[in-house]
């Protein structure tokens, strides 16, 4: 009987470790932090002007996960945070206008992974293209 209660009890703390183990995602002390660039276009495809960009929707893909794990928008300066990360893999994503008549805006993908449980990753400058007047 004392056996089967250590069996038992082995299996408990066996399973309690093992699910502990979790990847990429929300729940950890890091943060990842970076800046958009964009480069201004008229509806006739002429360069404007160029700066960092408030308002811009960024995205971020916990490690394999299908799908986007959540989004922010750069402040006035085109900066934006994600906090509370775990170690692992993610991509940070953000749309911007192609130079071509009626085609889609294109993704802007890059890969970043945190190796620490307190590292504050910090991005180089994403440039994308808009068309804002």
């Amino acid at each position: 009987m004392k056996q089967i209660k250590t069996i038992i009890a082995f299996l408990i703390l066996s399973a309690i470790l093992f699910s502990c183990t979790k990847g990429p995602g929300e729940g950890g002390r890091a943060s990842i932090k970076g800046t958009i660039f964009a480069r201004n276009y008229s509806n006739t495809y002429i360069k404007t002007d160029s700066g960092f960009i408030g308002g811009q929707n960024v995205y971020i893909k916990y490690g394999d996960e299908p799908g986007i794990g959540d989004n922010t928008d750069t402040d006035p300066n085109g900066e934006f945070y994600f906090n509370y990360l775990r170690e692992g893999k993610y991509s940070i994503i953000v749309y911007s206008k192609q130079l071509v008549n009626n085609t889609l805006d294109s993704a802007v993908v890059n890969t970043v992974e945190i190796t620490s449980r307190k590292q504050q990753l910090i991005m180089p400058k994403i440039i994308i293209n808009t068309f804002k007047n």
